[in-house]
């Protein structure tokens, strides 16, 4: 169940470091509030099969609903609840419901299963090296 996957890992570092550029840099309308969400599941994707040996579709759907669970917590303000202070963790908690983020999540994901069925198409027919 356990292993490490180099290329997940590379890419689970690769998103990290353009979500904390956009995050410092970006203040628009479109690239920080949806594509930060719409990246943001990919890079959970990766970062679970770096080291988890699940299936695709098992692995969407777990970083979907943590996803979800995620604006649900922002919904009813648990950050506000809890009384969280640190400027960190109220951004990785999040403090704003919105519907768009629910769709750019399952956007995100739905790109992950379209993403890996075409490598996985794409390697059933290349020839073994």
């Amino acid at each position: 169940m356990y292993r490490l996957h180099k290329g997940y890992l590379l890419l689970s570092v690769l998103l990290l470091i353009i979500e904390i550029l956009i995050a410092a840099y970006l203040n628009d309308s479109l690239i920080r509030p949806y594509g930060g969400d719409f990246l943001v599941v990919i890079l959970l994707y990766c970062l679970m099969r770096s080291f988890l040996n699940l299936s695709v579709l098992r692995t969407s759907l777990i970083v979907l609903l943590i996803s979800y669970l995620v604006e649900i917590t922002q919904y009813f303000r648990l950050a506000d609840i809890l009384g969280v202070r640190s400027r960190v963790l109220r951004i990785l908690m999040g403090s704003y419901f919105t519907w768009n983020d629910i769709l750019s999540y399952t956007l995100g994901i739905l790109f992950v299963i379209l993403l890996e069925g075409m490598v996985s198409r794409y390697k059933q027919r290349s020839p073994a090296a």
